[in-house]
């Protein structure tokens, strides 16, 4: 059985062309990081890339909906081949074939909004909310925090 199942986000906006044809038929092609369990890694790297290659309806799809930074679930298959590059050098390739894909946070929850359980709670403007740097801003005139 040859099944992937990934979930990441797209490293670059999608590059799509058609072939050629009485029907065209889409082919897209996208990168995903897709980070590692545990980050601890002797060479430092914390995320795979996997190149991804989807066809006809899928490719349409990722043409119009999907964007670099954009975090989606994949679903397809390993394929693997080669070609010969220019410089006559054997290139060996690998790249996932999309059956299935699918958003994996609301389009709000990217805007800096909290996705909570399928619903989604907008930024309050009077609530404080989380700095650059991680934590929270206090706003003025706090006194007492309530833990030591």
């Amino acid at each position: 059985m040859n099944k992937v199942i990934l979930m990441g986000r797209l490293t670059r906006d999608p590059e799509v062309r058609y072939s050629q044809g009485e029907t065209p038929l889409a082919i897209a092609r996208y990168s995903l990081a897709v980070d590692r369990r545990g980050r601890n890694t002797q060479d430092g790297q914390t995320a795979d890339f996997i190149n991804c290659v989807a066809f006809g309806r899928q490719g349409e799809f990722a043409e119009k909906y999907l964007k670099k930074g954009t975090k989606i679930a994949v679903t397809g298959r390993i394929q693997t081949g080669s070609y010969t590059n220019k410089d006559g050098v054997r290139v060996y390739t690998t790249d996932v074939v999309v059956e299935e894909q699918e958003f994996a946070e609301s389009k709000a929850s990217q805007n800096g909004g909290q996705d909570v359980g399928g619903g989604f709670i907008p930024p309050q403007p009077d609530v404080p909310v989380e700095a650059g740097d991680g934590f929270m801003n206090i706003p003025d005139g706090i006194e007492e925090l309530p833990f030591s």
